[in-house]
């Protein structure tokens, strides 16, 4: 079957992740910048959240556009990874409204391991339908980005309950490897 439907559900799921993750920023009452402090918490997470759904979009998007197609494996695979980006508002609450206490910031990176995964499994599903000498299977190469980064997550939900600030840590520096453009899709699509 064709890719377009799953890359317009797709759209549009992610949009309705980040318009309920903004809806959770509520506005200071007062009006000096001292009102701000009680949101800041919940505005930092708002933003690693934001930029994190934006890398899995980015991602989708640029995977989807060198596939010619898709099976119920994975439509599966790729509601997998959708069910737990859709987790992303309320475990992005929970840890800002507590302030990154230890167990908020463990089930954020649970989330974020649970959306590695998710990731993960969609690139099998596309490589087992596609194969190994496609655009698709040259452009992932072996995904040790990918592969690191689930392991980092997973340390990190581990670390949380030793240094939660190590954990956050972590969920940035994985965000901040994945913001410099993945350029294996592209590169491959130019040949």
């Amino acid at each position: 079957m064709g890719k377009g439907r799953v890359e317009a559900f797709t759209d549009g799921v992610v949009a309705i992740i980040i318009t309920i993750m903004v809806l959770d920023l509520k506005v200071p009452e007062g009006e000096d910048f001292s009102a701000l402090v009680p949101q800041l918490p919940i505005f930092l997470c708002y933003v690693l959240s934001f930029i994190n759904v934006g890398i899995y979009w980015n991602n989708l998007h640029n995977m989807f556009h060198t596939v010619q197609r898709v099976d119920g494996r994975v439509l599966w695979a790729n509601l997998h990874l959708l069910f737990w980006l859709s987790l992303m508002p309320v475990t992005t609450a929970f840890m800002g409204e507590n302030h990154f206490a230890t167990v908020p910031v463990a089930i954020y990176g649970f989330d974020l391991a649970m959306c590695a995964a998710g990731y993960a499994i969609l690139v099998l599903a596309l490589q087992r339908l596609h194969g190994r000498d496609t655009a698709f299977a040259k452009a992932i190469g072996n995904d040790r980005k990918g592969r690191i980064s689930l392991a980092v997550y997973i340390a990190a939900v581990a670390l949380a309950f030793l240094n939660r600030w190590i954990s956050v840590g972590l969920y940035v520096a994985v965000a901040l490897v994945w913001l410099v453009p993945d350029t294996r899709f592209s590169r491959v699509l130019e040949k």
